[in-house]
């Protein structure tokens, strides 16, 4: 056997194991391809799953703090004040459920000067109010949900004048009972399934002295999901 014809064996013996490689990874590539698919349609199927498992619980509940603008008399100007929140929601099906909650608000009247020299006072309102909440967004790891509730206030006025009534001094009569209503929406951020950390634009409406007072503010916290709806 020449030289020559054993180089082009040794050439078509190249070619054709490049050709198997070829032939051999188009195949491989090719079984890949459902694999992906398969991986993207387990990745959506998670999440799904999550987010069933994240709206479906029966309770939540939560709490933390705020802030509120406030006017605590007709003619005074509008103060700042600290609060607190907490509340439980009885889900009866992933969107509806129905809220109770607790808010207390504290701050100082801006009252000005008066004849009786008395420092701008300690002011705090308290509400309890129930109502709907209806969830019009669900994600894995958002949500949005909206608020009406009604109730009452208390509202203490007169705690840091002095023994002076409040209203000598322009600020709304002290209350153990009157009319409260509030708006708002539940920003949530998901965690986990069971807890999220929460902001909550807000305005409270409140009667004290015969008038409306608008207030506006917001909350943040935290909420614990429990139970199961089904």
């Amino acid at each position: 056997m020449s030289v020559w014809n054993m180089k082009a064996k040794w050439i078509a013996a190249g070619l054709l194991a490049m050709t198997m490689a070829g032939v051999a990874g188009t195949a491989q590539a090719q079984r890949t391809r459902p694999t992906r698919r398969e991986t993207s349609a387990n990745r959506k199927a998670r999440i799904q799953r999550t987010i069933e498992d994240t709206y479906t619980h029966r309770w939540e509940v939560g709490g933390g703090g705020g802030y509120l603008r406030w006017r605590s008399g007709p003619y005074l100007q509008k103060n700042n004040e600290v609060n607190f929140w907490t509340n439980a929601t009885y889900f009866l099906n992933p969107k509806l459920g129905i809220t109770g909650e607790i808010r207390g608000a504290y701050g100082k009247a801006k009252i000005g000067n008066t004849i009786y020299n008395i420092p701008n006072p300690q002011i705090s309102e308290y509400t309890f109010m129930a109502g709907p909440t209806y969830r019009v967004y669900a994600k894995q790891k958002s949500a949005i949900s909206l608020y009406a509730q009604g109730g009452t206030a208390l509202g203490k006025f007169d705690g840091g004048s002095k023994g002076i009534p409040a209203t000598d001094i322009g600020m709304w009569p002290s209350s153990n009972a009157r009319a409260a209503f509030s708006v708002g929406a539940n920003l949530d951020y998901n965690l986990f399934p069971n807890l999220a950390a929460r902001v909550s634009p807000t305005y409270v409406g409140t009667t004290f002295g015969g008038t409306v007072q608008n207030n506006f503010g917001f909350n943040l916290g935290v909420v614990y999901r429990f139970g199961r709806i089904h």
